[in-house]
């Protein structure tokens, strides 16, 4: 099991590194919701690591399982709902949202601007692989992640 979770933490880190690589080499900002995933990455990876280190038995598995699925759930929800906001823009209202104003002013954007800060417009479609956007990339590794942590959760050894 010890190797599940380096596996999701290893995921984890490389997602991350390839936004960070589209963010500073490609010349992609990140939108609140980019950085909203990229928040669940983070708490998904951590509390991978913490799991792998720990290396828990049955009840700290189904803790550490519940916690994976739920970031990784919640990771889902924003990049599903970052690809609808793609596919129809009219339903978004451009300008600084809330969600921008609330992720810039959390200490985590000030420590790390390069990570957290929120500067992209949520609609704009600048990338694309196999005609599926960054969004629709990340739904689908979060689904993936989210199944194994729901193995995680489920299994009996």
């Amino acid at each position: 099991m010890r190797l599940l979770f380096l596996f999701i933490l290893l995921c984890c880190i490389g997602l991350l590194g390839y936004a960070q690589f589209l963010q500073h080499m490609q010349g992609l900002l990140p939108c609140p919701l980019c950085v909203a995933q990229r928040v669940a990455y983070w708490l998904l990876g951590l509390t991978a690591l913490l799991a792998f280190l720990h290396n828990p038995k049955i009840i700290g598995r189904r803790i550490y399982g519940f916690l994976l699925c739920g970031f990784a759930l919640t990771g889902a929800i924003i990049a599903a709902r970052h690809a609808w906001l793609m596919r129809y823009p009219e339903a978004f209202e451009c300008g600084i949202s809330p969600e921008e104003a609330f992720l810039n002013s959390l200490p985590i954007a000030g420590w790390w601007p390069g990570m957290f800060e929120a500067n992209g417009d949520c609609a704009n479609i600048d990338w694309k692989l196999l005609s599926l956007t960054i969004p629709d990339w990340s739904l689908i590794a979060f689904i993936g992640l989210g199944s194994l942590a729901f193995y995680v959760l489920l299994a009996k050894r």
